[in-house]
């Protein structure tokens, strides 16, 4: 789904991609679950590009939905992967950066169930970002530090076509911004902070791993 000129939605049943499309280049922001390349890869040639044109492949965090096809990508384009310091050590080891908490039973039943969808190869990174870094991508591509879903979670964003790319440090719902507190935080008070810190942005679009785009956000963040 296009959102922007530059700017597409590649829904993975249930995580979202994002695709940019330049001139010379193709770029990844996040990559799925394993197994999703395939889809990832129609999706760009359906939009008149080749395989060859993905360069980078930019992963907010080492959850196995979100960077479970990178490795396999990379195998296929040559595109380069990017990820904090931290999650690129979560993701050579092939391992989640943190355990779910919670106490129910229910959920922690929920959570053994569906655990094997979440494996994932283990996946070198080949550059590691911090916050500041501006990658030239977008008009450039700014990293922001956004722990608290995990450790070294980041996102992406864009100051010069203002759209933030967030992974799960935000969720969207009712067209409005929220904090992604979820048994899956690994810290809820830096989520708190991470939050107030892409309001501060005042981005026009943002862009979450779940849940739908919102637009005009600047004014639609939630406590």
């Amino acid at each position: 789904m296009q959102i922007t000129p530059d700017l597409h939605l590649i829904s993975l049943s249930i995580v979202n991609a994002f695709v940019i499309v330049e001139e010379n280049e193709v770029t990844l922001i996040d990559s799925g679950l394993p197994k999703n390349e395939a889809k990832i890869l129609k999706y760009i040639e359906g939009i008149g590009r080749k395989p060859s044109d993905l360069k980078h492949i930019l992963i907010t965090h080492a959850d196995g939905d979100h960077i479970g096809s990178a490795k396999a990508l990379r195998e296929l384009t040559g595109a380069k992967i990017y990820a904090s310091a931290f999650e690129a050590e979560c993701a050579a080891k092939g391992m989640p950066p943190r355990e779910p908490k919670t106490s129910n039973l229910l959920l922690k039943l929920l959570f053994s169930l569906t655990a094997k969808m979440f494996v994932y190869p283990p996946t070198a990174v080949d550059h590691i970002v911090k916050d500041g870094d501006v990658l030239p991508i977008l008009g450039g591509l700014r990293v922001i530090s956004t722990p608290g879903h995990t450790p070294d979670h980041v996102s992406y964003f864009s100051p010069s076509h203002n759209i933030l790319l967030a992974g799960d440090s935000l969720r969207t719902a009712n067209d409005q911004v929220y904090n992604a507190i979820s048994p899956f935080t690994w810290d809820a008070e830096t989520q708190n902070q991470s939050i107030k810190l892409q309001a501060k942005l005042k981005p026009q679009i943002v862009c979450v791993g779940h849940g739908k785009v919102v637009r005009e956000a600047a004014g639609k963040f939630k406590s």
